[in-house]
């Protein structure tokens, strides 16, 4: 048996000097003094500085081994010379003399980028070499929180009694939001199976098993385009389903879950439970967005009938919208001139008005010869303005104005610093329209096709379709939304009365949803649940503004692994099992 002790790299400490000490990691620094040579070794713990003697036959060898080359190193631990302490390192008062060192695997190829420092690397090739890329400290760290998130999740589910149970990864193709992956099969020629885009059936159907409380950390599937807050291809939830329950159950359910998440993880300052809850149109009214950030205080007014009788014509016929922003009134001319460029370059509005507040409480501005007395009183009152502050205006038709009013308050937050980044501030959405119209101006359902909506069937057949209001909530944190969720439709009246509104015959219901279809029919609970995105739980956490960084192995922004080089061309014999031919379109004149 060996006499050494093994140790991780950041476990050494003053209490062991003089204990023979053992090893693992790769070569992070070296440090050569001339006949005196120091290593950084690096495992997934820490760091650990090793040292050569003088008089050793390893100055030499330890010297020229190539930076990242896995190494083990015995030797005697010592403590360090006060010149060479490190009290930014757990192990900063110690240090190995090295007695042996041996290469376990050396690098053998030239590093495509520096490990573990601040050197800025294109995100293609951090992908590319992904493998190197988590050996960078930070991407560590989010992967280590990410598994402590998910242990703390499921203890704080099991401990309320939910059940977990796995459901199936190849189910059929259902619409649902996104566009299915699809998976060909060899046993039934000319037939797919699909990704699930969320598990939301198979929890359905299992509060008609009788099972009570589910969840699971869900894998998702949903081709969608990329963004910093959402990766294609593959997510993760935390899904949950309740029999026998409320919207509000649901929420006084998860919302300590998430509370005690967040304290658990970080040190921000977190609002109080029971969160706010807004409603869908007075969020979009007030703030522009369905995921609002309530750390930014500017409230969006709407001022549309104080123009109706102005003599403005590039107000006339539109939806005014004003976002008071106070105490600017010493900003140069040119900071609102600038927010102007910004709202027509890129947000693509026709303009953006503005209005100083003078000492006096008249107006200065491109737009203020057209205000009258009535109209400026009217508007101060309505924005609690005062001299000094500004007026900002968003003249636009409904559907676009809301978009707008609502970048236009996100960049003004952030130009004035109006967003305290050590607070998480959550909210919930609630009363979502259960229907919306589309490009093509038909109806089709807002948010989740399996909500109930308010006032049941009654409302389905007296209420117009674009009035009718739906048991849906929203979770949404900082202007991230994070959770999605709904009472369930468990009546297969209401049920195919919904889907024929949004343009499903009863046949297509039948074989789109026929489990559903046929399971209400056998003694549904009344049911609700919702869906928690871990990814962006863990982005908040982590503090980072790019989601790939919470994720082990993410695709690329065009939905591909550059490392495993998928997707890839596969042999024609795998393409024929599958009954599929690959037929290139040629080019017409």
């Amino acid at each position: 048996m060996s006499d050494y002790k093994r140790f991780k790299c950041d476990e050494i400490t003053l209490n062991d000097v003089g204990t023979k000490a053992k090893i693992y990691g790769w070569v992070q620094t070296i440090r050569d003094l001339g006949g005196l040579v120091f290593l950084d070794i690096r495992d997934m713990y820490g760091i650990t500085q090793v040292v050569t003697s003088a008089e050793s036959e390893d100055v030499d060898f330890a010297s020229h081994i190539p930076i990242e080359s896995c190494v083990c190193v015995s030797g005697l631990v010592k403590k360090r010379d006060e010149e060479t302490i490190n009290e930014k390192l757990k192990t900063g008062l110690v240090e190995i003399k090295i007695e042996k060192i041996e290469i376990l695997s050396k690098r053998s190829l030239n590093l495509p980028f520096e490990i573990n420092t601040d050197q800025d690397v294109r995100e293609d090739l951090r992908l590319q070499y992904r493998f190197l890329d988590l050996r960078n400290e930070k991407l560590k760290n989010n992967l280590i929180l990410r598994a402590k998130v998910l242990q703390f999740l499921r203890n704080q589910m099991v401990e309320r009694n939910f059940l977990e149970v796995q459901t199936p990864i190849l189910t059929s193709s259902s619409p649902e939001g996104a566009r299915d992956y699809l998976v060909p099969s060899r046993l039934h020629a000319g037939k797919f199976y699909a990704l699930p885009q969320a598990p939301q059936q198979f929890k359905q159907l299992l509060m008609v098993s009788g099972i009570d409380k589910y969840f699971q950390i869900a894998p998702c599937f949903r081709d969608e385009d990329s963004r910093a807050d959402r990766t294609p291809g593959e997510f993760y939830q935390l899904d949950m389903e309740m029999s026998f329950a409320s919207q509000e159950d649901v929420l006084t359910t998860i919302e300590p879950v998430i509370y005690n998440l967040f304290s658990e993880f970080s040190d921000k300052k977190i609002n109080k439970t029971p969160f706010p809850r807004i409603t869908y149109k007075e969020a979009m009214e007030k703030y522009g967005t369905d995921k609002p950030d309530l750390r930014n205080p500017l409230i969006i007014v709407d001022c549309t009938d104080v123009f109706a009788n102005l003599s403005l014509n590039a107000f006339k016929n539109m939806i005014v919208r004003v976002i008071a922003t106070h105490d600017v009134g010493d900003r140069p001319r040119s900071f609102f001139e600038d927010m102007t460029t910004f709202a027509i370059k890129e947000l693509k509005a026709k303009g953006l008005a503005w209005l100083r507040v003078l000492e006096d409480g008249s107006f200065q501005g491109p737009i203020a010869k057209f205000i009258t007395d009535e109209a400026r009183e009217e508007m101060l009152s309505r924005t609690n303005s005062k001299p000094g502050d500004c007026l900002f205006f968003i003249a636009e038709v409904p559907g676009v104005v809301e978009r707008l009013a609502g970048q236009v308050r996100d960049e003004l937050g952030k130009r004035l610093d109006l967003i305290d980044n050590n607070v998480f501030n959550f909210c919930w959405i609630v009363d979502f329209p259960m229907f919306e119209l589309n490009d093509r101006g038909n109806i089709e359902f807002g948010h989740n096709p399996f909500s109930m909506p308010q006032g049941g069937l009654k409302a389905l057949e007296e209420q117009k379709p674009l009035d009718i209001l739906a048991y849906q909530y929203d979770m949404v944190c900082n202007g991230v939304e994070i959770a999605s969720g709904a009472v369930r439709n468990h009546d297969i009246a209401v049920m195919s009365k919904a889907f024929s509104m949004a343009g499903y015959t009863e046949e297509e219901v039948k074989n789109k949803f026929g489990a559903l279809y046929t399971a209400f029919q056998y003694g549904a609970p009344p049911h609700a649940g919702i869906a928690h995105g871990i990814d962006r739980m863990i982005m908040l956490l982590a503090e980072t503004e790019n989601i790939r960084d919470v994720i082990a192995f993410p695709l690329n922004s065009k939905a591909q692994d550059l490392m495993m080089g998928a997707p890839s061309n596969v042999k024609r014999d795998l393409l024929r099992d599958v009954h599929i031919d690959i037929i290139k379109e040629q080019n017409k004149f």
